[in-house]
């Protein structure tokens, strides 16, 4: 039995995991102690992975190596690519999942990862000494020395379960909450605050009328996360369904306000604005008189369903009562109601970009311990915290993804340059070069940066480079090849494109709106020749179209990312004397004393520094 690792992970949900397996799987003897070892990665609210920006979240976390895309892709009940009908910048891949298979599928992977061993027990005190964490305590009394630890704690600390005005300890519904650890990072100078989430009630299949509702299919050709070929894409789909609520509904919900615990005091904690309770979607938009609900399985072997967009914390009766109001509902039973949580949270201006803090050397928070909300952003902060961990260590340099490399870098570097006064969802409107961190092209912007760390594979790696060839060789071909009015005549008609009158290339025909590169295949015998000749897969045809038909877009905004890069190079020492600039505002003075921003281009996305005490900076830096 060993007491002693390079690194420590606190908690095994979806942050927990991610770092765990990163941190063992570059070399690491790694420890991640949890509360209960029959629920790694548990889905505690809703049974599916990815969405808007979440999606593409997952893709970037599986291109450097981790494992939440392969788990999903084992685990898929249905999938369903968001947002087909806009560009390709705003593709985002979502899977419903089966919940117990997922956590049951996380934990096969993480007992047969080399370096990673498990505990199960509660940490309840952290030891430093000249600043450096030494050592955790857990539960049992147990210590556990390290060279890094890093805190996933999710909902758990201190948390407080509300139904209506009933609250209970817990972490989530059936888990016991932490308790100590906050008030030991306090005692230690941690900024400690509070936020709240919420759940809706479970149902029981059994008693709902499916014939009364309406069906919201899979995707007719699904696709997958991983880029890996170990994965496949889903075989049998089971369906999804779109329920509404309605006056009556709003009205009985309404009965129940004075006992609401967002409405009377009780709660405390900030909610999430974008995954708002029932009450709260009233509320605010009191003008409504239906809002549109998902019916979503939790398994494919349980009769158990999820109400996605019926998150409550209101009394039991009055969720019960109302929800038999719902057209199909009309006999339905619960498993167990909806309930609001609130836990700890530390603001995550105290953290470096690498997620490590600034109060103690080799202590790293990932999840919604730094104020975010999702499984995929817990996910990926895990991953990067176990990376910078691992690098620390071996006394390497850092990896900090910059904005225009990754969704990834977008979420990390607005938490800790910007903080968050809510519990933070990722969504394509917060990167603003969301049309180079495309979902398709997440393995070619990122593989290589998780190969040159030690975390993608060689097998991997050399995997991308191949899929990058292929598309520079397919893009080159349509290039020099000239089409004939002729050749392409048939094909133009069927997709209701002006026919040529001159020869063409290739490339400027698929530049064409309805001009698909598998559309052309069966008209042009060069292309297809060319496609079977160099074994182009499904996965290479689309990148390629997608780089023809978006290239302005793509090179312009390029262009911009590198000019902004430009700040990214201009580091600040972390020891700078802010005060000593009289010519910055006493705002920016306070704010960048307070971030330690590591680069101009930090310092620039920083609320309450001006482009003016930017200039201020570049002078007194020479530039």
């Amino acid at each position: 039995m060993r007491f002693e690792y390079n690194i420590i992970v606190i908690g095994g949900g979806h942050a927990g995991c991610e770092a765990a397996a990163a941190a063992a799987n570059m070399g690491c003897q790694t420890l991640l102690i949890t509360m209960d070892m029959t629920k790694f990665a548990q889905m505690s609210c809703n049974p599916a992975v990815g969405g808007v920006a979440k999606g593409q979240i997952v893709r970037e976390i599986d291109a450097m190596g981790g494992y939440m895309g392969i788990v999903t892709d084992r685990t898929t009940l249905q999938f369903r690519m968001l947002n087909r009908s806009k560009g390709p910048a705003m593709w985002s891949p979502r899977a419903q999942c089966d919940k117990a298979k997922f956590s049951a599928e996380w934990r096969r992977m993480l007992e047969n990862t080399p370096n990673l061993y498990l505990w199960q027990d509660a940490v309840v005190d952290l030891s430093v000494e000249e600043g450096k964490i030494r050592s955790v305590t857990t539960r049992m009394g147990v210590v556990f020395e390290a060279k890094a630890v890093i805190l996933t704690a999710g909902t758990f600390l201190e948390g407080l379960m509300h139904i209506g005005r009933t609250h209970a300890s817990g972490g989530r519904a059936g888990d016991a909450a932490s308790h100590g650890l906050s008030a030991r990072l306090a005692e230690l100078g941690f900024e400690v605050g509070r936020m709240k989430t919420g759940t809706p009630a479970r149902l029981d299949a059994r008693t709902i009328d499916f014939s009364q509702l309406e069906e919201q299919p899979g995707d007719e050709h699904p696709c997958k996360f991983s880029f890996s070929p170990d994965t496949e894409v889903v075989k049998h789909q089971k369906r999804c369904y779109l329920v509404y609520t309605s006056k009556e509904v709003h009205d009985i919900l309404r009965s129940g306000f004075a006992d609401s615990p967002l409405f009377n005091g009780t709660i405390k904690g900030i909610g999430p604005r974008y995954c708002p309770s029932i009450e709260d979607k009233l509320r605010t938009f009191a003008g409504k008189e239906s809002h549109q609900l998902f019916l979503e399985p939790e398994g494919a072997d349980t009769n158990e369903y999820y109400l996605n967009g019926f998150s409550s914390s209101l009394p039991w009766d009055i969720q019960v009562a109302a929800l038999q109001k719902i057209k199909g509902f009309e006999n339905v039973q619960i498993y167990r109601p909806g309930y609001a949580i609130e836990y700890d949270y530390f603001p995550p201006t105290q953290l470096y970009h690498t997620l490590e803090t600034k109060l103690i050397e080799g202590l790293y928070f990932a999840g919604q311990v730094n104020g975010t909300t999702g499984y995929e952003e817990a996910g990926s902060q895990g991953l990067m915290a176990g990376i910078n961990a691992v690098l620390k260590i071996r006394g390497e340099e850092p990896l900090v993804l910059r904005r225009d490399e990754s969704y990834i870098g977008v979420l990390i570097d607005d938490l800790v340059t910007k903080g968050v006064d809510e519990p933070y969802r990722m969504f394509t409107s917060r990167a603003e070069y969301r049309i180079l961190l495309r979902q398709d092209n997440a393995d070619l912007r990122l593989t290589p940066i998780g190969y040159k760390v030690g975390l993608a594979d060689e097998r991997r790696y050399a995997r991308t480079m191949r899929k990058k060839e292929l598309v520079e060789s397919l893009i080159a071909f349509v290039r020099q090849y000239s089409v004939s009015p002729q050749e392409i005549a048939d094909y133009l008609k069927s997709v209701e494109s002006t026919p040529l009158t001159q020869g063409k290339k290739l490339y400027d025909v698929i530049l064409r709106n309805k001009v698909t590169i598998e559309g052309l295949i069966d008209n042009i015998s060069a292309l297809r020749d060319f496609i079977e000749r160099q074994e182009c897969t499904h996965e290479v045809i689309e990148e390629a179209e997608i780089q023809i038909k978006y290239h302005g877009y793509i090179e312009r905004e390029r262009h911009i990312a590198d000019k902004m890069t430009r700040l990214e190079n201009i580091r600040i020492r972390p020891d700078f004397n802010y005060n000593e600039l009289k010519s910055l505002s006493i705002e920016s003075r306070q704010k960048l004393t307070r971030i330690r921003p590591s680069t101009i281009g930090q310092a620039s996305r920083i609320p309450g520094v001006s482009p003016s005490d930017i200039n201020v900076l570049l002078v007194y830096f020479g530039r």
